[in-house]
């Protein structure tokens, strides 16, 4: 026996409208009153993490983060009832979240067309009022036609072209900025800082090792890979940190361009 749509319908409400997991009927336990969490997962792998550069209004033409497409034809998708889904080959769509002018617009025209904005007939997501809607996954990049019926236009010979803009920038979270903030008693080991900034921060009782990229003493560390046995630490610029090392007998002394060495005491100058 197939699962009723009550029950599918349940399971969503509760999973998506309070982060919990389905144990009963809503009849017997209504969706406040289920007990286990179930939070979503999000994979790290899929953030923007330049999002904050998509222009509020759809770019004319491409930019670093955001290309856009005029004329994408579509492939029909030949495991789904005929000519009801519709594949873009491409992921990552901007939705109108971003701004109203990125609301996908779709065309139904004869496959192959080079304009179909003016050859052939624009559906709308809300339809001709004959129960012909469609839904477009902005995430996957696959539109299907979600009411009853399909557009009169949708038939043989025809294709479905888009219009919209398709996010590129980079994705992860390799390009952090911490402003204002205190990392405590807190350990980056074994990790390399690429592409971030630490400012007017606090490292307060951190312990940084074996860091490809060290931090400078201005952001709280010392600018150094490695410590020197016996070394004495000294400032080799305004940023890092150096050590000094000598031998049995010398003593710390400056140079004659006031950089501190380890020699031996001259006679002729003491």
């Amino acid at each position: 026996m197939a699962i009723s749509d009550s029950q599918k319908i349940d399971l969503l409400w509760k999973k998506i409208g309070f982060s919990r997991v389905k144990t009963d009927t809503n009849d017997n336990k209504k969706a406040p009153n289920e007990a286990l969490n179930s939070k979503f997962i999000i994979d790290p792998l899929t953030i923007w993490a330049e999002a904050s550069t998509i222009p509020s209004s759809i770019p004319s033409s491409n930019t670093a983060t955001v290309e856009v497409y005029t004329t994408l034809e579509t492939t029909e998708d030949a495991t789904s009832t005929t000519r009801r889904t519709w594949l873009s080959g491409t992921v990552n769509w901007i939705p109108p979240a971003f701004g109203s002018t990125y609301q996908l617009k779709v065309y139904s025209a004869t496959s192959g067309s080079a304009n179909p904005a003016s050859s052939g007939t624009q559906l709308f997501e809300t339809g001709s009022g004959n129960n012909d809607e469609w839904y477009f996954d902005y995430q996957s990049g696959v539109l299907h036609f979600i009411g009853s019926n399909l557009p009169s236009s949708v038939t043989s010979g025809k294709s479905i072209f888009i219009t919209g803009a398709v996010y590129v920038g980079n994705l992860g979270l390799g390009s952090v900025s911490v402003s204002n903030s205190s990392i405590i008693n807190s350990t980056i080991e074994d990790s390399a800082i690429t592409n971030t900034s630490i400012t007017d921060g606090t490292l307060a009782n951190a312990v940084i090792q074996s860091l490809s990229q060290p931090l400078e003493t201005k952001d709280g560390g010392l600018g150094i890979t490695s410590f020197t046995e016996n070394g004495v630490f000294t400032a080799s610029n305004t940023t890092t940190v150096t050590f000094v090392t000598g031998t049995e007998g010398q003593v710390l002394q400056y140079d004659a361009s006031g950089v501190p060495v380890a020699n031996n005491i001259d006679g002729g100058n003491y």
